[in-house]
Formats: structure tokens, C-alpha cells, sequence
């Protein structure tokens, strides 16, 4: 076979993601939140770019001034509007201070050269800081009169607890990773589940609450009995199965299942170091007027433009200052166009929700539609991916509480007499049922079922199980309320 080399041309297309254009899909993701982050460090970075005045972003015109013309007076004043100007901000009569400084012979607690400061504890005393659970139980390790081994296997326990309490370890693994006998290792165990939150340190739940009941109730046997072996028959209020076994009263049971609701289940919840989450709103909707108005949050984000400066220089600046200044100047003409082009985006998509949606703002969830990123994609234009990164850790603040927006965006679910309905308004559906019920006759899922049929709501009683379930409901047994 012979071999030759030719040069041949061939035409092509091919998506290339420019710097640009990614810089544009990124900030069509970010929330409220980073979305303003992102402009402070822009405005950081790019020296071209600016806040307008009177924004979010900067200082009130009409403020700066003030402060200007109060610092002018006290010039022109000399230390008499020095002193005036002080006493009217701080409420400290700089006056009376000295005079008692004099009196008193420099013995008010600061020196010569000293603040009035210096009589005020250091900052580090005012300052308090979150106790873990493991450092808390460790304090109390580091009271107790305990050998140096016990103490060493007591310590890497703590730091062997869950967010409950629980201990997650075995003893083999302190063992082996701290070298102690085994009789050691276990005394400090022992040691560790008598302290303070008492139940840590237990391996299950019904240790933990055993433990708990040994505390609280040391002179009672039954306590602990109906723990650890009707712990399941006091989940199903299965109150007779105790009273046989245990030889007691029915009453008697009662009494001891409000006892066990009164103990911790997770005894280091107090100590956990989960933070919370707040959520800012992306938008917000109100109805005014009869009508529903959208309206973008744009709380700290103040309006940007490109400085006047830094483009009357530029026609007198090097060729090597012209290539910088052009590249951060074009760099902040695009920032703001994305932004402005950003916000339209959002707004078309939500008011394409609203469109879809309208029941869920007029009625609440249950009026809630199926519906998918492929319809609104449709209906403003744009590619299905655009609305999926809309609608993405972004949300909206209704008159029904708020929402993440893909929240709006639900599966349908088919009806027998024709037509669709969401899942998440069947949900809302079947969880009102369930806080209407009685609590001492709880509706079980198919009697929920045959509730929603008969409100036009066909789904089987698996079904409901499923969505009760997802919605961290407990069955009906577990729901009902003896006393």
C-alpha cells in the first residue's frame, strides 16, 4: 500500500466556551447572596468599575457631605468644636473627665498616657465562645480524680461521640489506638456515661435511655425492663403486652411511657455545632392591587457603571497602560450588561411560574400544577438548561412561605377521571388530613386514601405511604396519643 501526504480542507462547527461566556453562565447561577459577593470583589479587582452613588453598594451622598462639613466646623472651630462635636457624638464630656483625672491625682486606673479604656476588662474576657460536646465532657474528665490511663481512654471516647452522644467506636479501637488494657478502656466508659449530659456515651437508644433511667429513677426495676424489652411495644402503644408481661397495671404503663417522653433521646443535642441556615430571597411576590407583583431583591447590591476617570485617561495613557485599562474596561462593560441581562432572565422565569402557577399564590400548595423545566423553557424562549440554572439555590418569599423555584417545578401524577395533578399538592393534600385528624383515632393510609377519592383525588394507598413517609410522617400506630 502506497503512502502520500496531501493537505486537505475541511469546514466544521464547533461550541467553544469563551472566558466570557462562562463568566456569563456562572453569574446566572449564583444566588442573592453570591451574587453580591461577587460584585464587592469585582469592584476590588477591577479598578474601572464602580458603585453609583446612592446605591446599596456605596455611601449616601447626603451622608458623606455631613460628615465633611462636621469635620470642616471642627477645623475652623479649634479644639472648643473639637470637644462639642465629641460630646455630642459619644455623650463623653472630655471636660469633666480631665478635671476629675486632676482631682484625683491620676488615680482613676489610667495613667498619664493612658486611655479611658484601661479600666475595662481586655476584649478576650467578653468574648464567648461555642462548648463542643467533646470539650465539655473533658472538663469534666479533667475534674475527676481518675489515673492518667483512664483519663487518656476517657478523652479519645469524647472525641468519639456523634452529634447525638452516641459513641460510634468500639472499645477494641480505643485499645488498640491508645494501648490500654481492656479493663481500663471499659472502666472509662463506665466513668463517662455517669456524666454530664447523663446518656452519653451509649451505643443505641436504648442504652442511652437506660442509662437516663438509672439516673432519674434508680429505685425503680420496671423502668428499665420495659426499656429494653417493650421499647417496641411502647412505639406501637401496645400498653396491654406490657401490663401482661410485667405483672402491672395498665395505668401503671401509662405513666411510665409520659415518664420515658421526658428523657433525651439524643442527650448532645444541645452541644451540636450544625449552624443555621438562613435563606435570602431572590425575589419577592405581593399582590397589590388585586395583582401579583414580582419584585428582585437587590438588598446590598448596588448599581454599577463604568468610572468616567479611568476613560478620560485612557486616550493619554502608554500602549502598555492602553492594553490593561482596555481589557478591565471591556471586562466591566460585560459585568454589567450580565448582570442587567441576568436579572431580565429571572424575572421572565418567574413570571412564567406565576403563569403556570397561579392557583399555588391564590390558593396556596394544594393548588399547586405539574409541571416541567421544558414548559417554561417554552413559553420565555430559552434553552431548558437556562431555567434549570434559574431555578437552581435560588428562591422566591410568598404569602405561603418561601420557596426554592424548582419547588414549583412537580411530576404529575394521573387521575382516573382525567387530567393531571402534582405531586407536591397531593402531598400538602395528604398532610393536611393528617393535622385535621383525631390524635386518639388516627387515620390510617388507606383511610386517608379513600378521603382524597373522595374529594376527586385518586391515588392508591401505596402510594400515600410513600409521600407520608418522604414527609418524615410517622404511621398511624406511632401517631396516636393515649393520653
Amino acid at each position: 500500500m502506497a503512502l502520500d501526504l496531501r493537505l486537505d480542507q475541511k469546514m466544521s462547527q464547533s461550541l467553544v466556551m469563551t472566558p466570557r461566556l462562562q463568566q456569563a453562565i456562572k453569574l446566572l447561577q449564583y444566588n442573592h447572596m453570591e451574587m453580591v459577593s461577587h460584585v464587592q470583589d469585582q469592584l476590588l479587582e477591577n479598578p474601572t468599575l464602580e458603585a453609583v452613588p446612592d446605591s446599596d453598594g456605596g455611601a449616601p451622598e447626603g451622608e458623606a457631605e455631613l460628615r465633611v462639613d462636621q469635620a470642616k466646623k471642627s477645623k475652623e472651630e479649634g479644639d472648643g468644636g473639637a470637644t462639642q462635636v465629641d460630646t455630642a457624638q459619644n455623650g463623653i464630656d472630655w471636660e469633666a473627665y480631665l478635671r476629675n483625672m486632676a482631682e484625683g491625682g491620676g488615680k482613676s486606673g489610667a495613667s498619664l498616657g493612658g486611655t479611658i479604656h484601661d479600666e475595662l476588662p481586655p476584649i478576650e474576657a467578653n468574648l464567648t465562645y461555642g462548648e463542643s460536646l467533646a470539650d465539655h465532657l473533658i472538663w469534666q474528665i479533667q475534674l475527676a480524680m481518675l489515673s492518667e490511663d483512664e483519663q487518656r481512654a476517657a478523652r479519645a471516647i469524647a472525641h468519639n461521640l456523634d452529634h447525638r452522644g452516641y459513641f460510634i467506636g468500639t472499645l477494641e479501637e480505643i485499645v488498640a489506638a491508645e494501648e490500654l488494657p481492656v479493663e481500663v478502656v471499659t472502666d472509662a466508659l463506665e466513668f463517662l456515661q455517669t456524666l454530664d449530659p447523663v446518656g452519653c456515651g451509649a451505643r443505641d437508644l436504648v442504652e442511652c435511655l437506660v442509662l437516663q433511667a438509672r439516673h432519674h429513677f434508680p429505685e425503680d426495676p420496671n423502668f428499665e425492663r420495659i426499656l429494653v424489652g417493650h421499647l417496641h411495644d411502647i412505639e406501637r402503644r401496645n400498653y396491654q403486652a406490657i401490663a401482661k408481661a410485667l405483672a402491672i397495671e395498665l395505668e401503671d404503663v401509662i405513666e411510665y411511657h409520659k415518664m420515658i417522653q421526658e428523657l433525651e433521646p439524643h442527650p448532645g443535642r444541645g452541644f451540636s455545632s450544625d449552624e443555621p441556615r438562613y435563606i435570602t430571597p431572590d425575589l419577592y411576590i405581593d399582590k397589590h392591587a388585586g395583582e401579583w407583583v414580582i419584585q428582585v431583591n437587590e438588598d446590598g447590591m448596588p448599581d454599577l457603571r463604568v468610572s468616567g476617570y479611568y476613560q478620560k485617561i485612557f486616550a493619554k495613557a502608554s500602549k502598555a497602560d492602553r492594553e490593561y485599562l482596555l481589557d478591565k474596561l471591556r471586562g466591566a462593560e460585560f459585568l454589567i450588561k450580565s448582570i442587567n441581562k441576568r436579572r431580565r432572565t429571572i424575572v421572565r422565569v418567574m413570571e412564567s411560574i406565576l403563569k403556570f402557577q397561579r392557583d399555588f399564590f391564590d390558593k396556596g400548595p394544594e393548588g399547586l400544577r405539574p409541571m416541567v423545566l421544558q414548559d417554561v423553557a417554552d413559553d420565555i424562549g430559552v434553552h431548558m438548561s437556562t431555567v434549570s440554572r434559574v431555578t437552581t439555590n435560588k428562591y422566591v418569599h410568598t404569602p405561603h412561605g418561601i420557596f426554592e423555584l424548582k419547588y414549583f417545578f412537580s411530576a404529575a401524577v394521573r387521575q382516573d377521571a382525567g387530567g393531571d395533578m402534582a405531586a407536591e399538592a397531593i402531598k400538602a393534600r395528604i398532610k393536611s388530613v393528617i393535622a385535621g385528624e383525631n390524635g386518639k383515632n388516627p387515620l390510617s393510609d388507606q383511610a386517608i386514601a379513600d378521603l382524597l377519592e373522595a374529594d376527586g383525588i385518586n391515588v392508591a394507598r401505596r402510594t400515600v405511604a410513600k409521600y407520608r413517609e418522604g414527609m418524615g410522617i410517622l404511621t398511624s400506630s406511632k401517631r396516636k396519643q393515649m393520653f
